[in-house]
């Protein structure tokens, strides 16, 4: 006879944004914990996706700076500033450096009483029961009076022609930084793509980015990918768009993408075409827990799967698939685990693309607002008119807002410049405190920031 399962409070099923939050906090408040977690300790974003990509970032930019010190009156005797490159090992070290500081913190935390932590691959086998199968080949059986699911997602495949015969990259794969390619195919004009494009080409590596669609960042208006596309233009990456791959087959050299339109070519080919969800494999039917047609775990606003009891948070449940969102969960899951009220309804989630320049959006965009039949005014003006984007020397860009014409609400905002990341915040501010536009233009903003930015393109509306 089976023995009986292990009692727990909370069970939770991949350690992600949420999942880890959650199960930190609750053993802290005096509830057993499990929680069971199959290779990333700390979840996605630190281990190949958030954390690693912007650390990279990060050096690419360095190393852009370097080339072009000399525009700033730095000069160094001697050197040739100009060409400076990267150095591989160098740079895969400090990643993994800054990677497994992270990891090593997060074994620490896992480590406080209440929480019982492993590595392992779990399945349900009942109601908000489940099988974790550790590294070891051991098993244990836990049942909790509540249970997450926060699994993630993991880079999607897509059945193209000839793709399972050749080697590619994910991003994952990217991230490992083997090598930069001489010539590198990007798959894939999203988030993900458009990242890795601008990164690799800072790199020395020479990129063609392929897109379906009509222009690359397909959620964004035509001139906010415009100018996205043309700023990669400028770093030396080819964007072709209107283009879908149709086969991949190997020239013996490196891999060719036979496309709508023609044939590309390169040494390394990177699939960034999206994520899938982390579900296989789970046992979701035993625990009575049903996906969407899109293959994400079923939620209502309050995280609560179809299995009462059990609640997903994060990528898999189909929240936007940014950290920050999924750390929004935990803090609904946080206060409806407190017994206060708290849902999903209702949030102004704003997401960045960290290319250089970068994108900050946050609310409707301008096609948004229309198509939602909105009278709407466009406020814009180029970065350029920005004080503080020309001592920075980075005048690419623009500033987009977008607001009622007769309440005078601000519905959204998309910023291509220097820093735009840390700007759409202020934005993004204004609009949970309900503040009319005319109040965030007429704001003293501190001279010379990016964010006065916001300052000049409110004045554009009058």
């Amino acid at each position: 006879m089976a023995s009986a399962p292990e009692k727990y409070d909370l069970v939770v099923v991949g350690g992600g944004k949420a999942g880890k939050s959650l199960a930190m906090l609750r053993a802290k408040m005096g509830d057993k914990v499990f929680m069971v977690e199959r290779d990333k300790i700390g979840g996605t974003c630190i281990n190949v996706a958030c954390i690693p990509t912007k650390t990279l970032v990060s050096s690419a930019r360095r190393l852009v700076e370097v080339r072009t010190a000399a525009s700033y009156g730095v000069d160094l005797p001697g050197a040739d500033l100009a060409s400076a490159r990267v150095d591989l090992q160098a740079l895969r070290a400090r990643k993994e450096s800054v990677v497994g500081g992270m990891v090593e913190a997060h074994k620490k935390m896992f480590a406080a009483p209440g929480l019982d932590f492993v590595l392992g691959t779990a399945k349900f086998v009942g109601p908000k029961t489940v099988e974790a199968t550790l590294a070891d080949g051991s098993v244990r059986v836990v049942e909790g009076e509540k249970v997450l699911i926060n699994t993630g997602t993991t880079p999607a495949i897509p059945p193209i022609e000839g793709l399972g015969d050749v080697a590619y990259w994910t991003s994952e794969d990217a991230l490992r930084l083997t090598e930069i390619p001489d010539r590198l195919v990007i798959l894939g004009g999203g988030v993900i793509g458009v990242e890795m494009a601008s990164m690799m080409a800072a790199f020395g590596a020479n990129v063609t980015l392929i897109e379906g669609g009509e222009h690359i960042l397909a959620r964004e208006d035509a001139d906010v990918a415009e100018e996205m596309a043309a700023n990669l233009a400028a770093q030396g990456v080819t964007v072709r768009t209107g283009e879908r791959a149709m086969r991949v087959s190997s020239d013996g050299e490196g891999v060719v993408v036979h496309t709508t339109a023609g044939e590309v070519a390169g040494t390394r080919l990177l699939v960034a075409l999206g994520r899938t969800p982390v579900t296989k494999g789970l046992g979701l039917e035993a625990a009575g827990v049903e996906l969407t047609e899109r293959g994400f775990v079923k939620v209502d606003s309050r995280l609560e799967t179809t299995a009462p009891g059990v609640y997903a948070a994060g990528d898999v449940a189909g929240t936007p698939q940014f950290t920050h969102a999924s750390w929004n969960d935990f803090r609904v899951l946080r206060d409806l685990f407190a017994g206060k009220e708290a849902s999903t309804e209702g949030r102004l989630i704003p997401w960045a693309v960290f290319a250089t320049p970068e994108l900050g959006r946050v609310g409707m965009s301008e096609s948004e607002a229309r198509a939602a039949g909105r009278d709407i005014r466009v406020a814009k003006v180029a970065a350029a008119a920005v004080p503080r984007a020309k001592t920075h020397g980075h005048v690419e860009g623009f500033y987009k807002v977008v607001v009622d014409a007769e309440t005078e609400e601000i519905l959204g905002a998309a910023i291509v410049a220097e820093s735009a990341s840390e700007v759409i915040a202020a934005v993004q501010t204004a609009m949970l405190g309900g503040l009319p536009w005319p109040k965030l233009r007429d704001a003293v903003i501190a001279h010379p920031t990016m964010a006065e930015g916001l300052n000049i393109v409110l004045d554009s509306l009058g």
